[in-house]
This record gives structure tokens, C-alpha cells and sequence, in this order.
């Protein structure tokens, strides 16, 4: 560990990023950022979902260069940034994200996010429309969900949940068997080599150490016993901000039973289902999510 609390793994490189980090509300946030694409380029900041960091963005991030400013940031818990003991609500997560945009001193920007950083993505576009131009969501679901049978029946989809909140058993499996991290990666995926083995191996080795193995169990554990059961507030919400949803038609978490009841909740937003990928998007179909950066931007 160094000072900021970062794990001691060497940061991988992606050319033209540099690296900082900045604190806010109790952990220091570890941000991978370009130089501006000119003195009127757009902002675009990618977030990242469990169990990957800002890496996970290394195939989009050299598309976007030319065209937009690039923040990418590191959830606390996750990657370089510090790992409290508490603050993994998912409303946390999207308070975490506003104050790094303050400290960074950008106004609106252009959100992606990928599976929790999309969830928040969703929280954040919802409570401060005013500092999003766009949000590009991928491999999640809105949070505008309600009971059917067809959610019912696909619930077994999120049983890994269970086994990662589990208090004493999901940080057991973290810190010690990468291999189950890394095999349901490969799981998640339609083209093993998207992610390949030492990508897989690499991710699930950076949740080994205690303080990040505790952060993982806390994102789903808050989710399951706090968030879960009050989902229902967020039928009463009207997101405003422009949104293109991204889903890959083998995704196992975010299934069309989950894509149902939101155009009531929505303003503007384009769902597209891409063929032959499955859950993390970034790295199994970059182009598209390339594209769907560059439509956001020009809209």
C-alpha cells in the first residue's frame, strides 16, 4: 500500500492518460485523465463496474481521445482508489461521482457507465440532470423496476449476489479463489479472448487484498439488504437527461425481463441489444460503445 491507500499492483498503461488522485467524502479517488482534446472539448467520464477499474475502458479510451477530454474513475473500493469501510450505496457511489467532478472543476459532461457505473450513472442523471449533457449506460438496467413474473422468474440470474454478500463466505472466495472471480468474467462473455486470460486473472487478483475483498461485499450486501427493497421510489422518478442504454443479447444480468416499464420514466432514451455479446461491453464490443459516445456527443 502507498499513502493514498492504492493498491501496490503497477498501473496498467493506456497511451495519453495520466493519473491523479483526489479526495472527497473520505476516501481518496484514483482518476485517469487526458490531456483536453482542445480548449471547447467535450468531457467524457467512463465508470466502471465490479469487478474491473478504469482498465476496462483501454479499447475505447484511444477512440475518444481525439474527440472529447477523458476521465476515468476509479470507484472507491475498486482499482487505485482507497477502500473505506463504508459508503457503497449506490446514491454514495453517485455523491463520490459529483464531488470528483467538482474537484476536477468540469461542469456537464458526458457520462458512460458500465454495469454498477451505470446504475449510478442512471442515480446521478436522475437527482442533477443539470450536470449531464448525455448518459451512455451499458450492461445494466434502469432502476425504474417493479415486480412481474418475468422478474420473478429471471431473479436466479442475480443469485452470485447472494454468494458475494454473504459476510463471511464472499470475502473467503475473493481473497482466496481469483480463479471463481475470473471464471465468472469468462462466464459473462460470448468471446473469451475480449478478455483474455491474463486480463481475467489481473482483475480478480486486485479484489484479493482485505480492504477491496470487504468493498465488494459491501457494494452488494447495501444493495440486497438496503437498496433492494425500496426500489420502488424510483417509479415516482422522470429521467430527463438523453440516454442510450446498451445491452449485449447474451448478457446474463441485464436479460429483456429487466428492460420493461421504463418509457414511462424517460424523456429520451434509445435501448439497443447488440448481437453476439454478452455483459462487459467495454472490451466485447468497444466500437459500438465508441458510437454510441459519438451520437451523445453530436445530439
Amino acid at each position: 500500500m502507498d499513502q493514498r491507500g492504492a493498491p501496490t499492483p503497477e498501473m496498467p498503461f493506456v497511451a495519453g492518460m495520466s493519473h491523479r488522485w483526489v479526495t472527497v467524502r473520505g476516501a481518496s479517488i484514483h482518476v485517469a485523465e487526458s490531456a483536453s482534446a482542445g480548449a471547447n472539448a467535450p468531457v467524457v467520464v467512463l465508470l466502471h463496474g465490479w469487478p474491473q477499474h478504469w482498465w476496462c475502458w483501454r479499447r475505447v479510451i484511444p477512440e475518444l481521445l481525439p474527440m472529447a477530454h477523458v476521465v476515468a474513475i476509479d470507484l472507491r473500493g475498486h482499482g487505485w482508489s482507497s477502500a473505506p469501510r463504508q459508503g457503497y450505496l449506490k446514491e454514495e457511489l453517485a455523491d463520490d461521482l459529483c464531488a470528483v467532478l467538482d474537484e476536477l472543476g468540469h461542469g456537464r459532461v458526458t457520462l458512460v457507465g458500465h454495469d454498477w457505473g451505470g446504475w449510478v450513472g442512471f442515480l446521478a442523471a436522475l437527482r442533477s440532470p443539470e450536470r449531464f449533457d448525455a448518459l451512455v449506460a451499458l450492461g445494466i438496467v434502469p432502476p425504474f423496476q417493479r415486480l412481474s413474473p418475468s422478474t420473478v422468474a429471471n431473479a436466479w440470474r442475480g443469485a452470485y449476489q447472494l454468494l458475494l454478500a454473504a459476510p463471511v463466505l464472499g470475502r473467503t472466495v475473493l481473497r482466496t479463489q481469483p480463479r471463481a472471480v475470473a471464471e465468472m468474467i469468462r462466464l459473462g462473455t460470448v468471446d473469451p479472448e475480449a478478455i483474455d486470460e491474463h486480463a481475467r486473472r489481473h482483475y480478480a487478483e486486485m479484489l484479493q487484498s482485505p480492504e477491496r475483498a470487504r468493498a465488494s461485499v459491501q457494494m452488494y450486501r447495501t444493495f440486497l439488504v438496503h437498496e433492494v427493497p425500496h426500489l420502488g421510489r424510483y417509479q415516482r422518478e422522470y429521467l430527463t437527461v438523453p440516454t442510450r442504454l446498451l445491452v449485449g443479447r447474451a448478457d446474463p444480468v441485464a436479460t429483456g425481463a429487466f428492460l420493461q416499464g421504463w418509457q414511462d420514466h424517460a424523456a429520451d432514451m434509445i435501448v439497443e441489444v447488440i448481437e453476439g455479446v454478452g455483459h462487459f461491453i467495454p472490451e466485447e464490443a468497444p466500437a459500438q460503445v465508441v458510437q454510441a459516445v459519438r451520437l451523445a456527443l453530436a445530439a
